[in-house]
């Protein structure tokens, strides 16, 4: 199994203290976002969990920067973490899949060292129907850590691989955070009895190859060539038993990539003739996930290149992605490569 369970009782409170005394110049800033943090994820839990009772279902009457009708949990969730964040002074600046542009720390806070990006709430389609949804976030520290001016886009625009922490908390039968802070990948299960988020894995590595594709096979008709061929690939049986792949597709990101993480295989959200960068964020998205892929030992790219060694160009880009095991997806790239040069 890939998975290995840990033993030891450890609140992530702990854990951060422990993760933290292996940096011996460390002032305890970036521990301190980590716990407000962790405080809105808490909050979240709790919103989510009882969301038909407390009346945040449903739509509002507005569209957000990618022309998406709002949910209103989706608001919630954001005005949850930027109230959790925004006077800790460990922030010179944020952005959100859910801002037009870079969210500003109030001018009566300190401004800090660090970025946080986030997306308040993945899996937008799936809030009202109580089927699992997740906040994404990302930590980067600001391009001069020595200002204690406001952040600029240059801060919120950094290649993933400068990534100091990325995550994410999934609201599904039970709460979990899963995050790493570049040494390896680590899930925390929320006790609500005692409001704690305990270690329950630790150091996850995912499989080498699975036998679980994600994807929206809705689009198929849209996609190139190089992922059509791949798919019927999967589905072909094979002589080893390795294939047919099975289809699992949640619709929320979390959700395929904690899976993804766990049992292997391969997430794919490629570009189409409708959307050919795809339709996930790079800065939201796909650079938190892709750093939690690499850290458990997997591979993330946009079909040609590692996804952490792309420069984000704005706020919301969008760009295709291919995560998971490194076979999976280095066989991915194969085919792609394939139908290109044909």
């Amino acid at each position: 199994m890939p998975i290995v369970k840990t033993s030891k009782l450890i609140t992530i409170e702990r854990h951060i203290t422990e993760e933290g005394a292996m940096h011996p110049d460390a002032t305890g800033e970036f521990s301190h976002l980590l716990r407000d943090f962790t405080l809105a994820m808490r909050i979240l839990a709790r919103d989510v969990r009882r969301a038909g009772l407390n009346d945040v279902l449903g739509q509002t009457d507005g569209t957000n920067i990618h022309g998406e009708r709002v949910k209103r949990l989706d608001i919630h969730a954001n005005d949850v973490i930027f109230r959790a964040m925004d006077h800790g002074g460990h922030l010179c600046v944020m952005a959100s899949e859910e801002a037009d542009g870079m969210i500003a720390i109030p001018d009566e806070y300190r401004k800090g060292k660090y970025v946080l990006v986030f997306d308040p709430l993945d899996g937008s389609s799936n809030i009202d129907v109580n089927v699992t949804i997740g906040t994404i976030f990302s930590i980067y520290k600001r391009v001069d850590p020595s200002l204690n001016t406001p952040g600029t886009l240059e801060d919120c625009l950094q290649h993933g691989w400068k990534q100091v922490a990325a995550g994410y908390a999934m609201y599904g039968s039970s709460t979990q955070l899963v995050y790493s802070s570049g040494n390896g990948v680590d899930v925390f299960t929320f006790d609500p009895t005692i409001g704690e988020f305990l270690l329950t894995y630790e150091k996850i590595r995912i499989p080498k190859r699975g036998k679980i594709y994600s994807v929206n096979s809705g689009n198929a008709h849209k996609w190139p060539q190089g992922v059509r061929d791949y798919v019927t690939h999967l589905l072909k049986p094979s002589d080893d038993g390795i294939r047919p792949y099975s289809l699992r597709y949640v619709g929320t990101m979390v959700a395929d990539i904690h899976r993804t993480l766990h049992y292997g295989g391969i997430f794919m959200y490629p570009g189409d003739t409708s959307m050919p960068d795809g339709k996930l964020r790079l800065v939201y998205e796909v650079n938190p996930m892709a750093f939690l892929i690499e850290q458990a030992g997997g591979r993330a790219s946009d079909g040609v290149k590692r996804v952490l060694d792309i420069k984000p160009t704005s706020l919301h880009q969008h760009i295709p992605c291919f995560m998971g095991s490194e076979e999976d997806v280095l066989e991915v790239e194969e085919f792609l490569r394939a139908a290109s040069s044909e």
